[in-house]
């Protein structure tokens, strides 16, 4: 006892103060596109077709974060002069067609339905469901619980039974294998419930889009409430969605 008692003196607090202080992450890391409406139409066109997911409109000098999977192929092919990934992780929204962007995105508070604050009030349980997922967005969310997040500080938690949640975590393109099990896990959350969707699988089916196999989007089986783009989103980017639109 007295060996784990000096451990943790010499350890110290391994918790983030996030949001009291903010965070920098890595310069490797890809967060919110930025689209320079300047650039050459050449490059725009060559980024576009060079896109695995379609992501990119360039017309309208748009990409959809919902296809996108932050691979960083168009910011290489324009080296920078037509989409360009910022280190900004706060790239949630309560509204799908708020995922294609020039760069600029609500601020999440400010779109959250406000009655969900007042509803579960200080605590939120929520259920995750991995519907044909390759389990890296699943990782991700599961690394809250470490202790340098300590998601449950915010009383927020993820639970083992759907009757015990106030709403669902989908994460995977949702099989077709998957969908009753899904389905018949939304219904089993008692209401109000709040569902959110998280990944470009589930968003808009990611790298399967087109396959008969899977739904291109949560949102044309469920309500859903909140989108966390990304492939997988960052654990931060889950953080501040879950904190800026529940809290």
């Amino acid at each position: 006892m007295l060996n784990v008692l000096k451990n943790r003196f010499e350890q110290g607090c391994k918790t983030s103060r996030y949001p009291k202080e903010e965070i920098q992450l890595l310069p490797r890391y890809r967060g919110r596109p930025e689209i320079n409406p300047d650039a050459p139409s050449d490059v725009a066109a060559a980024c576009a077709a060079a896109c695995p997911q379609e992501a990119i409109i360039p017309s309208a000098g748009t990409i959809d974060m919902g296809r996108c999977v932050f691979c960083g192929t168009c910011e290489r092919i324009s080296k920078g002069q037509f989409v360009t990934f910022t280190q900004d992780f706060a790239i949630a929204v309560a509204e799908k067609e708020h995922l294609v962007t020039s760069g600029n995105l609500p601020d999440l508070s400010e779109h959250s339905r406000r009655h969900f604050k007042k509803l579960f009030g200080r605590s939120l349980q929520l259920r995750q469901v991995s519907a044909a997922g390759c389990n890296a967005c699943e990782a991700d969310l599961n690394v809250l619980a470490t202790p340098f997040f300590d998601l449950a500080r915010f009383g927020i938690n993820f639970v083992a039974s759907p009757r015990h949640a106030d709403g669902i975590v989908v994460t995977g393109p949702i099989s077709r294998n998957m969908k009753t099990a899904l389905l018949q896990t939304y219904e089993a959350t008692p209401e109000p419930r709040v569902v959110v969707a998280v990944g470009s699988c589930t968003l808009t089916g990611g790298p399967f889009r087109g396959s008969p196999e899977i739904t291109e989007g949560l949102d044309t089986l469920l309500p859903v409430d909140l989108f966390i783009p990304g492939c997988p989103p960052h654990p931060m980017t889950n953080l501040h969605a879950l904190l800026n639109f529940f809290k």
